[in-house]
């Protein structure tokens, strides 16, 4: 017992402290692999998680005004992409989004959910239009415009959100059929928007998240309904 005793104080003793300069090196290289590892959790939440916006226009005013920033919350979004969890309704009608613009790749649209292929929330219709016939059999859904009303399933939606004057009582577009994955959506402000009546329903692989919280200008922050 002895001798083991004194072989480990001899091995401990003959460590030589390290240099100044490997010191110096060493705490550079962890400091480097902490940046390292932000970075990379930074990225991944960015990427998954949640990502930052400015918006620019008034398309979505007043819910959104222009220079704006927002959080964009994406994980239910992603999550729900995978087979196990279709039945997760990440995006609901009501709800602001951001999308890839499905005619130009390097534009991304802020605009609000009014209705989505496979459901239709009942609290979110009223005005029963019977001379219009029923609701399309199985998961499709269909959306018209008409004299500057919004129709689901031949019930008009309540726009209270809608910026007041920005809706055309000659505003009329064909009906469109929307079947499960894909949104219609529309700008709040709809005189200077560019939405689903110009370039169509958004496939759900080009949705990128929920627009949760306004965090700029500071006396606006608030959760975005």
């Amino acid at each position: 017992m002895s001798s083991e005793h004194v072989e480990e104080q001899k091995d401990h003793s003959s460590a030589e402290p390290m240099s100044p300069k490997q010191e110096a090196k060493r705490e550079l290289l962890d400091f480097a692999k902490m940046v390292g590892w932000f970075l990379l959790l930074f990225l991944a939440l960015r990427a998954f998680v949640i990502e930052g916006y400015e918006v620019q226009g008034d398309s979505m005013s007043p819910s959104l005004d222009n220079r704006e920033r927002i959080l964009v919350l994406k994980l239910p979004h992603v999550i729900s992409q995978f087979r196990p969890f279709h039945n997760i309704n990440a995006i609901e009608e009501g709800d602001i989004v951001v999308f890839q613009s499905p005619d130009d790749s390097r534009k991304r649209y802020v605009k609000r959910v009014i209705a989505k292929g496979g459901s239709v929330r009942p609290s979110q219709t009223v005005v029963a239009e019977s001379q219009r016939g029923s609701a399309p059999p199985g998961d499709s859904v269909r959306v018209r415009l008409e004299d500057g009303e919004v129709y689901v399933n031949n019930r008009r939606v309540e726009e209270d959100y809608v910026k007041p004057g920005s809706v055309s009582g000659g505003d009329t577009y064909d009906e469109v059929l929307l079947q499960p994955g894909a949104y219609y959506v529309l700008g709040d402000n709809r005189n200077v928007s560019k939405d689903s009546r110009s370039f169509g329903p958004v496939d759900e692989d080009g949705i990128i998240g929920r627009a949760f919280l306004r965090v700029w200008p500071l006396s606006r922050i608030s959760l975005i309904r």
